[in-house]
């Protein structure tokens, strides 16, 4: 019975994420029927479970924090072609894209997936454990990467408005791509086993022992599989937003809040994979995965935004409002609470789920 549902769940995982890059094809630039929509987000839910279980499987076979960081760099390389694509097409309109898409991945990554987390295993297991050092090492870095890049520009003269001139531009762009790759370095060489997940008396779980790892040949299979996945969920996320841009604007509701719908449907897959590993009392990957997608949101996007906007004739507006400042302060002081201990109760993961609410209700009534 066990092999036969290993067989089955084979085969719609690796069908499905085919499909998903059919229907992307023959959907792709066209207006999109009712009967079509809802086709579309069927297959994208299943993309998305899809792109969670080959996920696991390539982390399985390369170990943490390796894992990790695979689903994290392969759903923002993508995230950021689609952003870059979108501001191609999109002219004056998208000048913030940008600056929200980053901004909402932050906000859900360190207080969605992060407080979820926290909460799950608190209440399965009594407390969330997890490595200070590693996860106190990733919050420094995001901190970092989110002033820089979308607090400075606020604050800066050499152009008007919340934008940053060519050269301060340039410099966030290296600064981004430098602290991203010593982080990197740090996570995956230097100190890997500040990344591991932790046992309850706080050693150090260098392997799995529970599953047999799966070959090489599948892993490869799974991380091609994976790609397709990814790249079917955003696109076919992209194709239903101007179903989901036109009913925002039927509800009355920010043009903004088209923006958090997608990068909640984008960043879906992480948030699943890092609830499951909270669940199994594997913390530290959870805060891998969210940490590591909010890092490589900004240092990745950063950078490819300041190419486009070489060719872009549109401004590029960075800067946060005063609104959105306040609940990044708060996030990082909050945040670096709840990391210094290296343990959390359900109290800890409740308030970064207030703040992910308080995120949410100020985008629908600013």
């Amino acid at each position: 019975m066990i092999a036969r549902r290993r067989r089955i769940a084979a085969q719609w995982t690796t069908l499905v994420p085919l499909l998903a890059v059919l229907l992307l094809v023959l959907t792709w630039g066209r207006d999109l029927p009712v009967a079509v929509v809802a086709l579309v987000t069927l297959v994208l839910a299943g993309a998305v479970l899809a792109a969670v279980h080959h996920a696991e499987v390539v982390a399985h076979r390369v170990g943490e924090p390796f894992g990790s960081l695979v689903l994290a760099i392969a759903v923002t390389i993508i995230e950021v072609a689609l952003i870059v694509t979108l501001m191609v097409d999109g002219g004056d309109k998208s000048a913030t894209l940008a600056r929200d898409t980053v901004f909402a991945a932050v906000m859900i990554t360190c207080n969605g997936i992060v407080g979820l987390c926290l909460l799950v295993a608190s209440l399965r297991h009594g407390t969330a454990v997890f490595n200070p050092e590693g996860t106190g090492a990733a919050l420094a870095t995001v901190a970092t990467l989110a002033t820089l890049s979308l607090v400075l520009p606020t604050f800066t003269t050499s152009k008007p408005g919340p934008e940053f001139s060519t050269v301060q531009l340039t410099f966030a762009a290296l600064s981004s791509l430098i602290l991203y790759g010593l982080f990197v370095a740090t996570q995956t060489v230097r100190h890997r086993d500040y990344f591991l997940p932790l046992t309850r008396h706080g050693e150090v779980i260098t392997a799995e022992e529970h599953a047999e790892a799966p070959t090489a040949l599948t892993a490869r299979t799974s991380l091609a599989l994976l790609g397709l996945a990814l790249v079917g969920v955003v696109g076919l996320a992209k194709g239903v937003s101007p179903t989901i841009e036109s009913g925002v604007e039927a509800a009355g509701l920010p043009h903004a809040v088209v923006g958090v719908i997608i990068a909640l449907l984008v960043l879906l897959p992480e948030t699943i994979a890092a609830l499951r590993s909270a669940r199994r009392d594997r913390v530290q990957t959870s805060l891998n995965l969210a940490l590591g997608s909010a890092m490589a949101s900004i240092g990745l996007t950063i950078p490819a935004v300041a190419l486009a906007s070489l060719w872009l004739s549109g401004p590029l507006v960075l800067g946060l409002g005063s609104t959105h400042m306040v609940l990044l302060a708060l996030t990082v002081v909050v945040a670096s609470l709840t990391v210094v201990p290296g343990r959390a109760t359900p109290l800890q993961g409740g308030v970064h789920l207030v703040l992910f609410a308080a995120y949410l209700e100020l985008a629908i009534n600013p």
